[in-house]
């Protein structure tokens, strides 16, 4: 495993992060057991991961704090997040704070490395600085979180207004930011901010179903050549990002997925998720890996550097993937 320093948190942590929710939830979203959850968890220990991202809204607090109960806690370092719920402009700091005592409680820590505002949105920015941010920074005094963060809400807001804000603003010391081979606009739009301001970052959104499932991929690229977004023969190619798997390059797309967000400058941690150990060691070994040829990395900035909101997974998005004006 290789590892650096998260900003300006100080913290030592792997470059690759093991996400507890996304489609997967470490299996509990696919109908694995909890007992292969925590497998997964302690598999990704043994090949030095030591960061874990979490949300009360995914329901994995209580199957993380049971697989890491016997680890000594300096050794890793947690990540939660607020419900969903407190990006709401009616969300209070009395709710703020019980989410935190909440997940203190489901994942059987003393305290929290990274507490995070779970997915706000730009109109709500301003209410989670002048109201919910302070009332957590109390709690920080007393112990029950070291670092404050804060993530986008991505297909709401994929030309990262609320990261922009936050990253300028000294509260926050970690964001997480959507970037991927797709949507690549933070790397003008954000990581020069938070270097800049030292946040450190978690890397979301590096494959999704865009980059692992190929029918998704040829309609997004269907729905772009008709928009006149891309050209019309990149779409009815049938392997249309084959040029990046070669000797000398990547093994997979996914692999290309992983190692192109890797090697980004401004990139802390990429985030995975996964239920299976042998796509847990995988993602692993991509994440590793040098980055991309100098070429493929310039094609692909050439061919889809101008594009915004496509791939990110979530409600409100059209057909192919690609987020709508709703």
């Amino acid at each position: 495993m290789e590892y650096t320093t998260l900003g300006r948190t100080g913290l030592k942590v792997s470059v690759a992060g093991l996400g507890c929710g996304g489609f997967s939830r470490l299996g509990l979203g696919t109908g694995k057991t909890e007992a292969n959850a925590i497998a997964i968890i302690r598999a990704a220990l043994d090949l030095g991961v030591n960061l874990f991202d979490t949300a009360a809204a995914y329901g994995t607090e209580p199957v993380l704090g049971k697989a890491l109960k016997s680890v000594p806690r300096e050794q890793v370092v947690i990540c939660t997040k607020a419900p969903f719920g407190i990006s709401n402009s009616q969300s209070t700091p009395a709710r703020a704070v019980e989410s935190l005592d909440r997940s203190l409680r489901e994942l059987g820590t003393d305290y929290i490395d990274v507490y995070q505002l779970h997915g706000v949105a730009p109109h709500a920015y301003e209410h989670m600085l002048q109201a919910i941010a302070p009332a957590l920074l109390r709690e920080k005094e007393k112990g029950k979180f070291r670092h404050l963060g804060i993530t986008e809400t991505a297909p709401g807001d994929p030309d990262h207004q609320m990261a922009k804000l936050a990253a300028k603003d000294g509260v926050w010391d970690v964001a997480m930011i959507a970037f991927h081979m797709m949507h690549q606009n933070a790397r003008h739009a954000v990581f020069p901010l938070t270097r800049e301001h030292r946040v450190g970052t978690l890397l979301m959104f590096a494959v999704r179903n865009i980059f692992s499932r190929p029918e998704r991929l040829g309609a997004t690229l269907r729905e772009l050549a008709d928009t006149g977004e891309l050209p019309r023969e990149l779409a009815e190619d049938p392997d249309p990002l084959g040029f990046l798997v070669h000797p000398a390059g990547a093994s997979s797309v996914i692999d290309a997925a992983y190692r192109f967000v890797r090697h980004e400058p401004g990139v802390d941690v990429v985030l995975f998720g996964t239920g299976e150990p042998e796509h847990l060691r995988s993602n692993i070994e991509s994440i590793l890996k040098p980055p991309l040829a100098e070429a493929d990395r310039d094609r692909l900035s050439r061919l889809f550097g101008h594009l915004v909101g496509v791939g990110l997974d979530a409600p409100h998005l059209s057909r192919a993937g690609r987020v709508t004006n709703r």
